[in-house]
Order: C-alpha cells, then sequence, then structure tokens
C-alpha cells in the first residue's frame, strides 16, 4: 500500500516521536512512513532517537537557518518565520504530505500553513479549548491544571492554524485529575495517552488522504 510521507516536528527527548517509529516498524499495515525528523533545538534527544532509527534529521533552530548574529537581533516572530521557512523547504524537498508537531514549542506561521492546510496535527497535553494558546507547554499546562481544581486532563490530537492550539479537534485522551497531584504525576498519566493518541492522529490522517486519493 502506498503511505503518507511524514515530517515529524521535535523540540525534546522524543518519547511521542518514539511511539510513531515504533508503531511504523511494528504495523505492516501502518499507513505513515516518518522520512524526516526535524529539531528546533539542536541538543534534542530526539535526534538520537532519529538516528538509531536511520531517519534523515534536520536542524531549524533560529540560529541555525538566520545565523547566529540576525538570530540575536531577530524579533520573535521573525524566528518564528525563519524557522516555519526552513521546515517548509525540507518538507518541500523530501515530498512530504503531512507534518506531525510531536512536543514542537516554535509556532508555525507563514506559507507552511497555506501549503500543509488541514495536513498538520499538533498534539497538546490538556483538553483543548481549556489551557490553550501561548505559553501553555509543558508543565506550565498542568501547573494550570492543578491550580483550576479540574476534576480530569489529558491531551489532545488536533489541525494546526494560523492559531495557538485553535484548529479542529480530531481526538482526546482523557485522565482523571487525583487530589495530591503534582505537575509531574499528572504528565506520568497523561504521557501514556499522549503516546496512543499521536499515533492515532496520525493514523487517522493519513488514511483521510489514502481515501481522498483513491
Amino acid at each position: 500500500m502506498n503511505k503518507i510521507r511524514t515530517a515529524v516536528l521535535v523540540s525534546g527527548g522524543g518519547t511521542n516521536l518514539q511511539s510513531l517509529i515504533d508503531y511504523q516498524s511494528q504495523n505492516k499495515d501502518c499507513p505513515y512512513e516518518i522520512v524526516v525528523i526535524i529539531s528546533d533545538h539542536k541538543d534534542a534527544f530526539a535526534l538520537e532517537r532519529a538516528k538509531k532509527a536511520n531517519i534523515q534529521s534536520f536542524i531549524t533552530s533560529p540560529y541555525s537557518v538566520m545565523g547566529a548574529q540576525k538570530a540575536k537581533e531577530a524579533t520573535r516572530d521573525e524566528k518564528r518565520n525563519a524557522v516555519s521557512n526552513s521546515v517548509l523547504e525540507i518538507c518541500k524537498k523530501n515530498n512530504v504530505q503531512v507534518i506531525v508537531q510531536a512536543g514542537w514549542l516554535t509556532v508555525l506561521s507563514g506559507e507552511i500553513l497555506v501549503a500543509f492546510s488541514k495536513r498538520i496535527i499538533n498534539l497538546h497535553p490538556a483538553l483543548l479549548p481549556k489551557f490553550g494558546g501561548v505559553g501553555m507547554w509543558g508543565h506550565h499546562v498542568h501547573e494550570a491544571v492543578l491550580q483550576s481544581n479540574e476534576k480530569e486532563s489529558g491531551c489532545t490530537i488536533h489541525l494546526v492554524d494560523n492559531g495557538c492550539d485553535t484548529g479542529e479537534i480530531l481526538i482526546q485522551k482523557k485522565v482523571p485529575v487525583l487530589k495530591d497531584d503534582t505537575p509531574d504525576s499528572l504528565y506520568e498519566r497523561i504521557a501514556p495517552e499522549e503516546h496512543k493518541a499521536i499515533v492515532e492522529g496520525l493514523c487517522l490522517i493519513s488514511n483521510r488522504i489514502l481515501q481522498s486519493e483513491k
């Protein structure tokens, strides 16, 4: 069967990337193929996972794509645009069909949102539309959930649009919030659900594309 050529964008350890790699290697009917891994941090451990899986990887930090001096003087929006344009160029060169943000911290902007409209998915560590938006990532999200005395939390897979965590919701996984939870303990309960959700989300979007091409 044809497999959807996929780019995975990462910033850190890459545990969700590993779930995607494992599913791909263990399931013959997997509808996607990861052809490139892109990190906006040069020291992300996810790059080691890419190397181990023999998947080509690229670094698109502002310093690597703009040069040190220009990156130092650039505004946040200029850095986002430079990184986004670099990701787009890599994806075009590698005939990528779908982009997955798996713990990716740079907000994409500009032409890539048009070129990959409805073909970029993001994993968010909360139940959107709650606890989304600028600054809501990692432990910041879990801290906000606990401070708000929520009864449940979880994760969301959604399409990426020109907002921040505002695109169509595809999949959500829920876990209870316990009385004695800390941000760490809540994360530990959500993380296994993230690993499932990101695979389900990529399979869903890949199968949609495969169906549309028939």
